[in-house]
């Protein structure tokens, strides 16, 4: 828990393609503006280590830590990551010497050591659905970016991760291929918003949620006339929840 005298999180939201940080105050406020810098590649967890210390040096100090990492993490510990394993990034030639590091890689003990604060790791789906959800029923997340996220909540409470974004679609694609940003750029944003339609209406039936949350950076891509036809129990937010999370996460997380 945060010091009294220094109550501030430094939440850091860890992408394919970039890496943002800023401090937070108690109440989830930004106290600088967010940094960002491109994700390294290669990235073994020791080079993401220190990208985070990096960043975290020019930020303001802070009593704790949270930090959002793609793919299936539990208790801190990475049992798969999507794009850290590759050579150069996302689509890109998988390392076997990096998914070996990863495999199993306790980053959260990593980084507690490295930044000197007590640290919490979390899918950055799951970071970016603390600083959303209301705390009612249940709340289904899915971050539009270089892939696919997700995070579940019930009554508040983060559920166990699902990738989500590794279930096919249809025969040979996942999720991930199937709304990422690679045929975003492929298709463009009218008929890559019919694809994100596609996918809510087939999640729709296995999760009855309360409400669904369409965050990441390409939410702001979906064409109004797809919002109109998702429903009343989607709403799209804001990308700076992956950051804006960061507070929240440590009371959701419990």
């Amino acid at each position: 828990m945060p010091r009294d005298h220094d109550p501030f999180t430094l939440a850091v939201d860890c992408g394919g393609s970039g890496i943002k940080a800023s401090v937070l105050d108690a109440s989830g406020t930004l106290h600088v503006p967010p940094v960002r810098v491109p994700t390294p590649y290669p990235l073994p967890p020791e080079r993401l280590v220190e990208t985070v210390a990096t960043i975290a040096a020019g930020l303001p100090s802070a009593a704790r830590a949270t930090v959002g990492v793609p793919g299936m993490i539990r208790h801190g510990v990475v049992v798969a990551t999507p794009h850290y394993v590759t050579r150069s990034g996302p689509r890109s030639a998988v390392v076997p010497a990096l998914a070996a590091a990863w495999a199993g890689c306790d980053v959260r003990a990593m980084l507690e050591e490295r930044l000197g604060v007590p640290t919490l790791v979390l899918n950055d789906a799951e970071v970016h659905g603390a600083g959303v959800v209301s705390g009612t029923g249940l709340e289904l997340v899915l971050t539009l970016g270089t892939g696919l996220g997700s995070a579940v909540f019930d009554g508040g409470r983060l559920a166990p991760h699902l990738e989500l974004s590794h279930a096919p679609v249809r025969w040979g694609t996942t999720y991930d291929a199937y709304v990422g940003e690679h045929e975003r750029a492929r298709l463009g944003d009218g008929l890559w918003s019919r694809r994100v339609r596609r996918v809510v209406d087939g999640f729709r039936p296995v999760f009855h949620w309360d409400r669904l949350y369409l965050g990441g950076g390409n939410s702001r891509r979906i064409t109004p006339a797809t919002l109109a036809r998702l429903g009343d129990d989607v709403v799209v937010v804001p990308n700076q929840a992956g950051i804006v999370g960061g507070v929240r996460a440590w009371d959701l997380s419990a």
